[in-house]
C-alpha cells in the first residue's frame, strides 16, 4: 500500500515518517509505502484515482478531490488543531497576532493551505484582497517542500511573508530573516482558527469496506508513533536522518518536542464541528455534513484522547 503526504522535510506529516522508519506499519500487519506528492489537492486526487491507498494532508482540503466529502473519510489525526505558522520579515510593523499588519504584503502560501490564512483574515474582518497572498517563490514540482522553499523566498526577498509549516518557520527564524507573527495552534489571532484544519490520515470509501483491517493497522501504527515520540522524543532525530539534510535534521526533536501537546490521533466532533464551519465559509463545501459524513468512526477504539 502507499501512504502520500504532501511535504517531507517538514514536523506536520512526521508521525507518518516515524510510523515507517520504526516499522510500526509492518508490526501492525500493512505493507506500506511513503511517497510525497505535493501539492495536496494532488495527493487527494491520487488517493481518488487509485494511486495511492492513504493521504497524510490537511484534513479540509480532502474535498478539493471529494467534493462534499463524498468518498472519503478521515480515520485518525496526526495532531491536534491548524498547524501552519504566519512568517513576516523582521522589520514588518505589527505586534504578534496583529494580522492588519499583512495588508499590502506579498504572503506565499501553498494551494489549499492558503484557505487557512485567508479564513483568519476573514475572521479578524480583514478583506483578504488587500494581502496578496500568491504561490511560494520555486515551489515547483510533486517533491515540493513548502516551508524550506518559503524560508528562502523571504531570505531572498522576494516574499513579505510566508504561511507554511513549522520547519520553515523555524528556519527563518534561525537565520534572522523573518519573525513568527502568528501561530494559530497556540492561541494567536481568531480563536476559530485552531479548527480550520488538522493533519489527518485520510482513506476511500472502498478502502475502508474492502480492507477494514488494513486501515485499522495504519490508525494503530500512527497512534503507536506518536506514542513513542512522546516518550522519547529523541527518536525523532535519526528517523529524521534517513529522509532530511543535516541542518533541518539537527532541527527535528526540537520542533517535535513543541508539537507533543498536540499529538493524539483522536478526531473530536468540535474539530469537524469547526472545519466544516470554516468549510462553508471558504465556499469549499455547500452541504449540511455532519460528523459521520466526514470520520470513519468504526476505528474510534484505536484512538488515544487528545492531551
Amino acid at each position: 500500500m502507499k501512504l502520500a503526504i504532501p511535504d517531507l522535510i517538514s514536523p506536520s506529516y512526521f508521525p507518518c515518517i516515524a510510523a515507517l522508519e520504526l516499522g510500526l506499519f509492518k508490526t501492525h500487519g500493512v505493507d506500506m509505502e511513503l511517497d510525497v506528492i505535493s501539492p495536496v489537492d494532488a495527493a487527494y486526487r491520487a488517493l481518488r484515482d487509485g494511486a495511492v491507498d492513504f493521504v497524510g494532508g490537511s484534513s479540509h482540503s480532502a474535498v478539493s478531490a471529494f467534493p462534499e466529502w463524498q468518498g472519503a473519510k478521515l480515520v485518525c489525526a496526526q495532531g491536534q488543531g491548524m498547524y501552519w505558522f504566519l512568517v513576516v520579515r523582521p522589520d514588518l510593523a505589527g505586534e504578534r497576532g496583529d494580522l492588519s499588519a499583512l495588508k499590502g504584503c506579498r504572503v506565499g502560501a501553498a494551494p489549499w493551505v492558503r484557505l487557512g490564512l485567508e479564513g483568519l483574515l476573514l475572521e479578524s474582518e480583514i478583506d483578504p484582497a488587500d494581502v496578496k497572498i500568491v504561490p511560494i517563490p520555486g515551489a515547483v514540482g510533486t517533491r515540493v517542500n513548502y516551508g524550506v522553499t518559503a524560508a528562502q523566498a523571504l531570505a531572498d526577498g522576494t516574499l513579505d511573508g510566508f504561511w507554511a509549516n513549522g520547519m520553515g518557520a523555524e528556519l527563518a527564524v534561525r537565520r534572522d530573516v523573518g519573525r513568527v507573527l502568528l501561530d494559530a495552534r497556540r492561541g494567536d489571532g481568531p480563536p476559530a482558527g485552531y479548527d480550520f484544519t488538522m493533519a489527518t490520515i485520510a482513506t476511500t470509501d472502498g478502502l475502508i469496506s474492502r480492507a477494514p483491517d488494513a486501515v485499522s493497522g495504519v490508525v494503530q501504527a500512527i497512534t503507536d508513533a506518536q506514542a513513542m515520540l512522546r516518550e522519547d522524543v529523541a527518536l525523532a532525530t535519526g528517523i529524521a536522518a534517513h529522509h532530511f539534510p543535516p541542518e533541518e535534521t539537527a532541527l527535528i526533536a526540537e520542533l517535535i518536542r513543541r508539537d507533543l501537546p498536540y499529538y493524539a490521533s483522536a478526531i473530536p466532533e468540535r474539530a469537524v464541528d469547526g472545519m466544516l464551519s470554516f468549510s462553508r465559509r471558504m465556499g469549499i463545501v455547500t452541504g449540511d455534513l455532519r460528523y459521520d459524513d466526514v470520520v470513519a468512526t468504526p476505528f474510534h477504539t484505536l484512538w488515544t484522547n487528545p492531551s
